[in-house]
């Protein structure tokens, strides 16, 4: 046995480091299926906000007519005097 101590030895050094690592990568498995798992949910709930937000895009317009009536407007009652 004592000339094969140093074997006995290494594996049981690798053994044990091979455990630490395992035990170290679990659980950074674990989460990293629980944030793929929710990262669908994510992406639905940011597509829906885009569709939701669409119209938002044509508000630069909408403000411009306003502005446009609200102007009419203003010439309007300058003319009548008022």
């Amino acid at each position: 046995m004592g000339e094969n101590f140093g074997w006995y030895l290494g594996y049981g050094i690798t053994i044990a480091v091979v455990l630490v690592v395992v035990a170290l990568v679990v659980p950074i498995l674990v989460l990293a299926r629980a944030i793929g798992k929710q990262a669908k949910q994510i992406n639905d709930s940011l597509a829906e906000a885009v569709r939701n937000t669409a119209a938002l895009g044509e508000l630069r317009t909408t403000i411009d007519h306003a502005e446009a009536i609200v102007a009419g407007l203003g010439r309007g009652r300058t003319r009548l005097g008022g």
